[in-house]
């Protein structure tokens, strides 16, 4: 009888298959000291089988819903129907009619109950299939009951839950139902509690939502409720709603919606006292389970009873400290172009070559800028820093730091480097020691870049084993140098330092904004600019051959380059295919995570690119489009120099001004360079280790060469030292990654899990403006195509590009677009840099722009001011 049904109290902590997510929480709360939960039991999920294992109708239909896509809509909801019609005719069987008759007359006769579902993938930490199944309330007597049983045991087949199963991956054979049985309580006031807050994720501001009547008035969005929000033993925000409806039970079972009365309408749901008092329940929860809950709660007469509690899913994990002050986080992926997660062996490689004191998580990675902040030097370049390339970031670290208590300002805060105390190499501040500088020191360090390039890979060659694993540490070691090369940072700074001042110079004395952006058009040396143009270049070499147009139409597979060949024109396009692969093939979208695919590992990619190129553009339009750009800026320059010689020192304003252009044109194309260099790098790395990983397979350690990815560099090395290997931990990072590609990582989190929003303070502009950062001048109308993967992008010549970030692996699509908006940019990242390259209006770092801009609205991108207007 006993594993039949369960009663709260009986509960233990391993049994979640037998009672579900749901059952198993109860259990937890009826034994936390003093806690009041209402009466109750749980049909286990064994009752569940008996009544079904035998019906082979019902087993039938589960094969054919297993062989449905959740896009089947119509098919899923006719064989949904009939497992619920199965199961709702089956018989429960007689010994759980006998073991649920037993528990309830020792909870007293009389009393009316809810019966709620509780299934066995439901309240997990990585999945809450919250409201998935339904719930009964008010039910009275051993046969409604038992008929309420049967209809919760069918409700693990409402479309629905069918749908989120197959969207989540879960196998619909191995998910069972238990039922939970449990006293009514009838409330004045009840509602949710979540023991952090759900829009700040604050993890020490719990906030609490409250409504007369029964809670379900709340959860199925019926009324509007109190919102109270306490930090401490204090109340700091409360936000009183009109409620203007309640359901409450009815005395013959079931419940019905009432108005309220008018004036009660805006009083308060719960005293100030009360509030406090279910605070301190909700943490006392919370302490006991170890995790921020979300928990539903009623008050009768002065007492609160618990009714649920889970796991709160959705919050951003807090990166990992080793103490317990507070600690500020800052994006890493902001920076970089690149807030996807990333697997452990691209956060292992990436951690190798940075000098900043890293965290991690989410399957990304932040900075611990604790110390830096707590330095005034330091806050003052941090904050300078990260606001020139991403306000937002500026604005939620000036917030913490208004905060005074949060870091405390020390006189030497300095104990680790912060990310930008990194870079040895600081460049003069003044300008005229700037001048010495020489336009071959760009063509230097690129041939410099290039011969390591060359040597590694001839290196590499003949190390295997752990050798392999020592070379590419010492390797790493050169890279290092390279990246902090004060030669070349100096050339980068530089220009940047020349494009600020010509920014500055030309508003203040010609009125004119943002005029290093046209000056910036087509300027030598960008690699990555360079890369879109030459990807039109191959389209040139295909044009005239209409069947190797039509081949790349239809190829699917990454072998279709031998296969060209048998075509007119084939050997021309295969020459062109491997030569741009030569130069290019080590980039791909997410570039900074080496596990990502390259464009050499996966040439399918360029082609819609190539076709979309062949089908947009007239031949020798790499040449033109240059040409263009090129003329823009030395007009943009004349005329900036002919107006300010009118001006009172003009000649000597125009002659320093010649000399920041110049600066400006020469270095600022390099800024590409080094970031191209360390791809380049990675990839050969990675050639190298996918051959052990081959290795790995062949044994029979791995099942396939990518699941590398899930070991970090070190566990790699290991596993090749020894050949062995407990696969389960590849399963479990692979769950880890799913859950990680769900979260959306904030710019700055502390320590408390708070995450810091900033806001954009600009005035004057249009009411239903969508605020961003200018990056590159001008203002343009067209089709908005958003597109979060780079393989869905079909656009067409006009249309403006609104995605999340683009690094450089996005480039070739800038050749055909008029316009970008991402939601995540700066002035120098490299979206911005080649947009105003090639002189599209641009505007980055804009919250949520995918979701505010739909695909196909017709959008206005104001580069110069940095807004977007939907037309």
């Amino acid at each position: 009888m006993n594993s039949l049904v369960l009663g709260f109290q009986e509960i233990e902590k391993t049994q979640l298959l037998l009672v579900g997510g749901k059952g198993l929480n109860l259990g937890e709360l009826s034994k936390i000291q003093g806690m009041q939960v209402p009466e109750g039991f749980c049909v286990t999920t064994v009752g569940y089988q008996q009544a079904i294992e035998q019906n082979q109708t019902y087993h039938a239909l589960l094969d054919q819903l297993t062989m449905l896509k959740a896009e089947d809509r119509d098919q899923i909801g006719e064989i949904s129907r009939k497992i619920r019609q199965i199961i709702m005719e089956a018989e429960i069987p007689s010994d759980v009619v006998t073991a649920v008759t037993h528990y309830l007359s020792q909870l007293g006769d009389g009393h009316a109950y809810a019966v709620r579902s509780s299934a066995t993938a439901e309240d997990l930490p990585h999945a809450s299939f919250a409201g998935q199944q339904d719930t009964y309330l008010n039910i009275i007597g051993v046969d409604a009951i038992m008929q309420h049983i049967s209809k919760c045991w069918a409700s693990l087949f409402t479309d629905r839950a069918v749908i989120y199963r197959m969207k989540n991956k879960f196998d619909h054979s191995q998910v069972y139902l238990s039922v939970i049985v449990q006293r009514m309580v009838f409330p004045q006031a009840s509602g949710i509690l979540f023991t952090a807050d759900p829009i700040t994720s604050n993890r020490k501001l719990l906030s609490i939502d409250a409504s007369f009547g029964l809670g379900e008035a709340l959860v199925s969005g019926l009324v509007s409720a109190d919102c109270y929000k306490v930090q401490g033993e204090e109340i700091v925000e409360k936000m009183i709603a009109t409620k203007k409806l309640a359901i409450y039970g009815r005395k013959e079972g079931g419940t019905e919606t009432k108005q309220i009365n008018p004036d009660q309408q805006k009083t308060q749901t719960l005293t100030e006292q009360q509030i406090l008092q279910l605070a301190r329940i909700g943490r006392q929860i919370e302490a006991y389970f170890g995790y921020p809950q979300d928990i539903e709660w009623c008050l009768v007469d002065e007492t609160f009873y618990i009714v649920q509690s889970r796991p709160i899913t959705t919050l951003y994990p807090i990166p990992e400290a080793n103490d317990l002050e507070n600690h500020v986080y800052v994006s890493v992926g902001h920076q970089q172009m690149m807030t996807d997660p990333i697997k452990p062996l691209g956060l292992s490689f990436y951690l190798l070559i940075t000098p900043a004191p890293m965290r991690k998580a989410g399957g990304r990675l932040f900075v611990d800028s604790t110390a830096m902040l707590a330095s005034p030097s330091g806050r003052e370049t941090l904050v300078n820093v990260l606001g020139k390339s991403d306000p937002l970031i500026k604005d939620a670290l000036m917030t913490i730091i208004e905060r005074e208590d949060f870091i405390k300002l020390s006189p030497d805060g300095e104990k680790e480097p912060g990310p930008a105390k990194s870079n040895k190499g600081k460049p003069p501040a003044d300008y005229q020691t700037l001048i010495k500088y020489d336009p071959t020191i760009v063509s230097d360090l690129i041939k410099r870049s290039q011969t390591s390039i060359e040597e590694l890979k001839q290196n590499i060659q003949t190390k295997s084993g752990s050798d392999l694993f020592g070379f590419i540490l010492e390797d790493i070691q050169e890279l290092k140098k390279i990246l902090s090369d004060p030669q070349s940072f100096g050339v980068h700074m530089t220009a940047m330092n020349a494009s600020s001042w010509i920014n500055e110079k030309m508003n203040e004395w010609l009125g004119e904004k943002n005029a290093a952006d046209t000056l910036s058009q087509s300027v030598p040396n960008n690699i990555t600019s360079e890369m879109g143009l030459a990807l039109l270049d191959v389209a040139d070499v295909i044009r005239p051959y209409p069947e190797v147009i039509n081949y790349l139409q239809h190829v699917q597979d990454d072998n279709f380059l031998n296969g060209l060949v048998k075509f007119e024109g084939g050997q021309e396009t295969q020459d062109a295919f491997y030569d741009y692969l030569s130069k290019y093939g080590m980039r791909c979208a997410g570039e900074i995570d080496i596990t990502r695919t390259r464009w050499s590992e996966k040439p399918t990619t360029l082609v819609p690119m190539i076709l979309s190129n062949i089908k947009n553009f007239e031949p020798n339009a790499s040449k033109r489009k240059f040409e263009q750009g090129r003329q823009e800026a030395l007009k943009k320059e004349q005329e900036l120099l002919d107006r300010l010689k009118q001006l009172p020192d003009g000649e000597q304003k125009a002659e320093e001004t010649k000399r920041m252009i110049d600066l400006v044109r020469n270095f600022i194309g390099y800024r590409e360079y080094p970031k191209y260099g360390y791809i380049y790098r990675f990839f050969v790395y990675k050639q190298a280790l996918m051959k052990e990983a081959e290795q790995l397979v062949q044994v029979g350690v791995i099942h396939e060469k990518e699941d590398i990815y899930d070991l970090t560099f070190e566990e790699l090395h290991e596993v090749i030292r020894t050949n062995k290997l407990d696969y389960q931990i590849i399963s479990k990072r692979k769950d880890e990654y799913k859950f990680y590609e769900k979260l959306t990582p904030p710019r700055v989190i502390t320590s408390d899990g708070e995450i810091i929003v900033g806001k954009y303070k600009r005035e004057n502009l249009p009411a239903e403006a969508i605020v961003g950062l200018p990056v590159s001048s001008g203002v343009i109308e067209g089709r908005a195509r958003v597109i979060l993967n780079m393989e869905d992008a079909d656009l067409e010549d006009g249309d403006i590009l609104v995605t999340s970030f683009t690094d450089p692996g996005w480039t070739p699509l800038f050749v055909s677009i008029k316009g970008l908006v991402t939601e995540v940019g700066g002035l120098m990242t490299h979206g911005a840099v080649i947009a105003r390259e090639y002189g599209l209006p641009a505007v980055v770092g804009v919250e949520n722009a995918t979701k505010l801009i739909k695909d196909g609205q017709r959008i206005r991108v104001h580069g110069t001011e940095g807004y977007i207007e939907i037309l």
